[in-house]
């Protein structure tokens, strides 16, 4: 069996170098495909995989508020709802804001696997310099705890995030509103909020322009800082949670919510809208860069059915010594993947070459050179490969099947 497959790969290997320049241009042709399926996928694949890298490490996995989906009613309602009775003019019972029982909540998320929650307590506050005011929201962080949670360290252009900790009445802003203000690190601004009358900050770190991730209107201070400046002692309202895997944010956050009974919300749920939108870009994505390696299929299609129109007479006589249907349509077959091989292995190499121009490039964003992100994984060569074999396969198997179904008879006898 062997023998004769290797007797009709010899047959179909004769073919295409009698045909130098088709063969030539047919593997051209896949190999372009090839290359260019290779740097768009690559470019959009690592741009989607950039974008979700942000999305996670741009808050924590779970963000736990002091807040309810469904808040509880108020105590009139609650005892007289199914009654007969309207209720007018009562007094509305609010809710006092903050979560209770934030440590057995830290707790209870610290105890996952690989999970880490760093409590915080948010708050708007007016820093003032020289008659120039700014309303920014702080957030008052553990810094120990943060920096295992968020990435901000590495968002900071000056300073670092214990500073928080060694000065007194540190604060963190960005450099936008550090312009906006006239402060430099060093520089000593008074801060007051609805619930203090003021206090004196100073300026202990600068976060780097141009981050998505941080408002220019956010700053960081100490938690202890933050409950003493918004008057409330002892008080957080946010609890972060950074998990070993970030995919079974949606999972630990509906566990944690159901147990506590604060509103629990994983990065999916935060960013459902962005990604409903990157599942119809990879649709797009896909449909495009495989409708370029169906075009580099139709050379390989155009050999084989030249190979089978000018090789009708041989066909014939391979037919009456005893070829069968099934040998004629394997050596036409071998003839297509022979080329998708060629044109694949060259077009590999184009795609590297590409994808290695792409990832040269360097683009200063905010003070900062940035190079496109690029999926060079061993992925998106395999699903070329693939994609181009199973288009060369079909290209050749059309042409080929009306090879196997020449009748011999016919073609001898001058018929056709």
């Amino acid at each position: 069996m062997i023998g004769r497959a290797g007797f009709l790969v010899t047959i179909a290997l004769r073919h295409l170098a009698r045909r130098r320049r088709q063969t030539a241009v047919a593997v051209s042709g896949v190999a372009v495909g090839v290359g260019f399926f290779l740097a768009v996928s690559a470019l959009m694949v690592g741009s989607q995989n950039d974008f979700i890298e942000q999305l996670i490490d741009a808050a924590p996995h779970i963000i736990i508020s002091d807040e309810l989906r469904s808040p509880s009613p108020q105590p009139g309602v609650r005892v007289f709802g199914k009654g007969a009775v309207a209720l007018h003019g009562y007094k509305v019972r609010n809710e006092v804001r903050g979560i209770k029982d934030w440590q057995a909540i830290v707790s209870a998320a610290n105890s996952v696997s690989g999970a880490v929650a760093s409590p915080s307590l948010t708050g708007g506050v007016t820093l003032r310099l020289g008659g120039h005011d700014e309303a920014i929201g702080i957030v008052g962080v553990e810094p120990e705890i943060e920096k295992k949670i968020s990435t901000i360290e590495d968002k900071l252009r000056v300073g670092h995030l214990h500073d928080l900790e060694t000065t007194q009445g540190g604060i963190i802003i960005g450099e936008d509103l550090a312009k906006r203000l006239g402060v430099q690190v060093g520089d000593i601004v008074a801060a007051t909020s609805s619930s203090s009358s003021g206090r004196s900050m100073r300026v202990v770190g600068l976060f780097k322009k141009g981050q998505t991730q941080l408002s220019s209107g956010t700053g960081y201070v100490l938690l202890r800082e933050a409950q003493s400046l918004l008057g409330r002692p002892f008080i957080i309202n946010r609890i972060g949670v950074k998990l070993a895997d970030p995919y079974a944010a949606e999972a630990v956050a509906a566990r944690l919510e159901s147990r506590f009974g604060y509103k629990a919300e994983s990065w999916q749920e935060r960013s459902a809208d962005f990604l409903s939108l990157l599942v119809t870009r990879n649709v797009i994505m896909y449909s495009v860069v495989s409708a370029i390696l169906l075009v580099a299929s139709f050379g390989i299609y155009t050999v084989v059915s030249n190979n089978v129109s000018d090789k009708r007479r041989d066909i014939a006589i391979m037919r009456s010594i005893g070829f069968s249907e099934s040998d004629l349509q394997f050596i036409f077959v071998v003839e297509g993947l022979v080329l998708a091989i060629i044109g694949v292995l060259f077009g590999w190499l184009l795609g590297y070459g590409l994808m290695t121009i792409l990832g040269s490039l360097r683009f200063p964003i905010g003070g900062d050179v940035e190079h496109i992100p690029l999926d060079r994984s061993a992925r998106q060569y395999a699903i070329a490969a693939l994609v181009s074999f199973l288009a060369g396969s079909l290209a050749a198997w059309l042409p080929a099947r009306k090879a196997a179904r020449v009748d011999p008879v016919d073609i001898l006898r001058g018929a056709v």
